[in-house]
């Protein structure tokens, strides 16, 4: 204690004196603002009617005593702010239901729109379907004609390769030749004919 007076002492000490003037100021004529508001207050109507008439102030409803208070709750509803809740519920469940079937319209155009695309595509794949089984038909008829033409194609090498022989032939031996073959060729054809009619005249 006694090192903390003489440090307030010293303080005391070191500070210079100053002199303050003090005035007081007046009172503002008037009234309060906040007073003005809260006196402006007005009780609203219940939506529970109090069937103690005594607490129509705001003090007879601040303290009142909790019997008063557990009895008004068994007061009736005002038949006015019950109709505004049905009509304002009734308004709210027109715009859900107006929300709702705006909601509907949109996916069945959804829907529709899916099915048009759907049975298009369906229509597509079904001509891709008949499309590709007549290529496979075809594409099976490819392997007998291929053997047709290779066998075409053997016949032709023959009938080529003989060609060529027979102009080496004409080439070697000249054009002449060629009379002694086809007059050597016809004989042998008349020959092999005329044994089949002499054998079948001389049958008994």
């Amino acid at each position: 204690m006694g090192a903390s007076e003489s440090i307030v002492s010293k303080a005391q000490h070191q500070q210079p004196p100053i002199d303050d003037i003090t005035t007081v100021s007046e009172r503002i004529e008037g009234t309060d603002p906040v007073l003005e508001q809260i006196r402006a207050l007005k009780i609203a109507t219940p939506l529970l009617r109090s069937p103690l008439p005594s607490e129509s102030t705001l003090t007879d409803i601040l303290v009142r005593n909790p019997s008063s208070s557990s009895s008004s709750v068994s007061g009736s509803l005002n038949p006015n702010v019950l109709l505004e809740l049905f009509s304002m519920y009734r308004e709210w469940q027109e715009e859900e239901a107006k929300k709702i079937s705006q909601k509907q319209e949109e996916i069945e155009n959804k829907i529709e729109t899916a099915d048009a695309l759907a049975a298009k595509l369906l229509q597509r794949f079904n001509y891709s379907v008949s499309s590709m089984r007549k290529a496979a038909d075809e594409l099976a008829q490819v392997n007998q004609l291929q053997i047709e033409v290779g066998e075409l194609k053997g016949r032709l090498t023959e009938v080529i390769s003989n060609c060529d022989a027979l102009c080496k032939r004409i080439e070697a031996d000249g054009p002449e030749s060629l009379l002694t073959s086809v007059v050597h060729s016809s004989g042998t054809v008349s020959s092999s004919e005329n044994p089949s009619s002499s054998n079948k005249l001389v049958r008994p």
